[in-house]
């Protein structure tokens, strides 16, 4: 599927315009802005809360005339009627973004929670920065894919397998979700949408006992498509999905669900694969 035949506007706001930054300009602001970073450190040490070190370097950057500075900005992603507001830590003049950390080292998952909010701003670069360990640790994220590319993507579907309407209700959700906001955000978006479309949290979120041998080992929350039906949405790389295929066939052996449907984003090649016990 090719989703640039009707593109729709980009359902996202921010209540600042951000400017987009060339990367000899950010990587200009980069070093200044770290000089306060390494200041706030200094002075107030590294056991400090998240909020104090974003309230000491916003101080500094105003105060030495390096601003205006917006603490906390709102960044709201729709379709139909879900909503989902991210909050920028810092973005300095209207467009250099910062995600301040307190941890006790940077992961890819930090990397990816910045890259998901330079995507949906259709910002090229922001900068994560921790300041719990003895030195502030900090790099560059770059967002190479811009909105339009990220609208064409390939949606294959040669191993799903629908068994009621339903299913294809679901097909049908992905098809303009996808279409609206593009691929590369983070799946846990994508899966928060589609539960929140398909009837929200409290209908589609259900615990499924799980049992061994005819033992009960608790429960687990699932996402439903109908009684017997689960989906799930992952982020994998192509090479780990076929374990993972395999984790999802054990799991469903323990619970009373016959099938799940399984969404698999990898940047501009989406699967849907329907994964039976």
């Amino acid at each position: 599927m090719n989703a640039n035949s009707t593109i729709p506007s980009f359902p996202f706001s921010c209540p600042i315009r951000l400017r987009h930054l060339i990367r000899e300009e950010f990587d200009q602001w980069s070093r200044q802005f770290m000089a306060h970073a390494f200041a706030s450190q200094n002075e107030l040490g590294r056991l400090c809360d998240e909020a104090v070190y974003q309230n000491d370097i916003a101080l500094r950057l105003e105060a030495s005339g390096f601003g205006p500075v917006a603490k906390e900005v709102p960044l709201t992603i729709s379709f139909r009627d879900f909503t989902k507001v991210y909050y920028l830590d810092l973005v300095v003049r209207e467009s250099f973004i910062v995600e301040l950390k307190t941890v006790t080292t940077l992961l890819e998952e930090h990397d990816g929670q910045l890259l998901n909010y330079l995507f949906i701003a259709e910002a090229p670069h922001g900068k994560p920065v921790n300041l719990r360990p003895a030195s502030v640790e900090y790099r560059t994220v770059n967002a190479v894919v811009v909105s339009r590319e990220r609208r064409s993507f390939r949606l294959v579907i040669g191993r799903w397998q629908p068994h009621t309407g339903r299913c294809r209700d679901f097909l049908d959700l992905v098809k303009e979700l996808f279409a609206a906001w593009g691929a590369f955000l983070d799946s846990r978006l994508y899966e928060e949408a589609l539960i929140h479309l398909l009837g929200g949290k409290s209908n589609v979120l259900r615990r499924a006992p799980l049992t061994r041998a005819g033992s009960s080992l608790g429960t687990q929350e699932v996402a439903h498509l109908t009684d017997t039906i689960g989906f799930r949405v992952t982020g994998l790389a192509p090479d780990a999905c076929a374990k993972y295929e395999a984790q999802h066939q054990r799991f469903l052996a323990l619970t009373p669900l016959t099938t799940l449907h399984w969404l698999n984003l990898y940047h501009h090649h989406l699967e849907l694969v329907t994964v039976k016990r």
